[in-house]
């Protein structure tokens, strides 16, 4: 069957007048040595492209789509029909989901995990036969109402069990899948009030939980990246991966730095009160930028919007970001994005990829030109100059020391300072993304 009655979508060029085509991403264009299909990876959402019905707190779902007049596994199937038609029509090479998004839970874990099976085996023999990779998938242990007080974090035994044997059971289906990553999302990872809460114990749990996932890894042979997605809050008012920052320092508390790095998502860059890029840049100097899930939000709503990503300045600075780290690796840029509301038709969907694939592209064409032609480099290097030679070299080296520093204060005016030019940079920013 189906469901899609576009054609599939070629790269037309920017004086293309077709919708239906991409005007700035090329697959097969090389950027600074290697294509852009190489560089973006790009991936589908299953959650919010086959899943998401449209609802909202205050309305019932909007959505027209092929799948929903089937029920239960039958439904879970067509969606997996839907999702490589998908991929294939938009020569997206990637996918990513939850359990629970691919098939229905269960009256008990067992026949959760037979459903499960049935959906493995499908997605297993579309994958061999389309090329399409499963970038990452994950667990989704926030939505069903036993984990109302967290899953890695809960104050029952019992729901902890639960979770580590769905745990186990997701790491056995990427491996299967062939992952090439694997996401933990801590969605209720967090709390409401610490007059009710055992932080350290949470804490504590919690990074028992990511041990045993990767020693259960290791036992199987599933080699994938473990990545962790950093979230402020939402649906928790506290939760513990708050930002890329504070989730690294928890890594590291715990001695599991050598086997995460970070999924970063620009909407909840937003929500922590940072910027993508900010994001992005704390995960690569700490060697931890796994992959990126594509995303904007709204600056006038104070939630996770997950709208699609058009704000070319914010995919410049993260490819800028991207770029100088040397790239993603194994990760990608997974769309975790969700056309609006009143966008319900099919070809919406399409557009909606449309507009993000093009819109990274010409982010990584400006920030690629940035790099080349050292737009950023030499005033950066002058601003910092003076580390390079006398005290602020004895500061970089390790020499100076506060005796020394303050025989040279006293000894020395301080210099003239110099303009941080942050006006001039981004007239050039601006320059340089209206110019490729």
């Amino acid at each position: 069957m189906t469901y899609f009655s576009v054609d599939r979508i070629q790269y037309e060029g920017v004086a293309s007048g077709n919708a239906f085509a991409f005007k700035r991403y090329n697959p097969s264009e090389v950027v600074l040595g290697k294509t852009m299909e190489e560089h973006l990876r790009f991936a589908a959402a299953y959650w919010h492209t086959f899943n998401a019905n449209g609802s909202d707190p205050f309305g019932a779902g909007t959505m027209v789509r092929g799948w929903d007049k089937y029920d239960g596994l039958d439904r879970s199937k067509a969606r997996v029909e839907a999702n490589f038609e998908f991929l294939e029509k938009l020569n997206i090479p990637f996918f990513c989901f939850h359990d629970v998004d691919i098939a229905p839970e269960g009256e008990s874990l067992r026949e959760t995990n037979k459903n499960l099976d049935v959906i493995v085996a499908m997605m297993k023999d579309y994958m061999r036969d389309s090329g399409k990779k499963l970038l990452w998938n994950t667990a989704n242990m926030f939505t069903n109402p036993r984990y109302v007080h967290g899953a890695g974090t809960s104050c029952h035994a019992d729901v902890y069990a639960y979770a580590a044997a769905q745990l186990k059971k997701a790491l056995e289906v990427g491996k299967e899948l062939n992952a090439e990553n694997y996401v933990f999302w801590g969605g209720r990872e967090g709390y409401e009030t610490l007059l009710n809460t055992d932080m350290s114990l949470e804490l504590d749990n919690l990074a028992r939980l990511y041990h045993m996932a990767v020693d259960y890894a290791k036992e199987i042979g599933f080699h994938a990246q473990f990545l962790i997605e950093p979230k402020p809050k939402e649906p928790m008012k506290h939760q513990y991966d708050f930002d890329a920052a504070t989730t690294i320092m928890f890594l590291q508390k715990y001695g599991l730095q050598d086997h995460f790095k970070l999924n970063i998502e620009a909407n909840h860059a937003t929500l922590a009160g940072h910027t993508f890029e900010h994001e992005i840049a704390v995960a690569a100097m700490n060697g931890m930028l796994g992959s990126l899930d594509a995303n904007q939000g709204d600056l006038l709503l104070g939630w996770d919007t997950d709208e699609f990503p058009t704000d070319l300045y914010a995919t410049t600075l993260a490819m800028l970001e991207v770029l100088k780290a040397g790239g993603l690796g194994r990760g990608g840029i997974n769309f975790d994005a969700k056309v609006r509301r009143a966008s319900f038709h099919m070809d919406d969907l399409v557009l909606a990829h449309i507009a993000g694939m093009d819109s990274f592209a010409w982010g990584l064409k400006a920030a690629a030109k940035i790099i080349e032609e050292n737009i950023l480099e030499e005033i950066v290097a002058e601003r910092y100059r003076s580390f390079n030679d006398g005290i602020g070299a004895d500061i970089v080296a390790g020499k100076a020391t506060l005796q020394s520093l303050e025989q040279y204060a006293l000894n020395n005016p301080v210099a003239r300072l110099q303009s941080g030019r942050q006006e001039l940079l981004r007239l050039k920013l601006s320059e340089v993304i209206f110019s490729v």
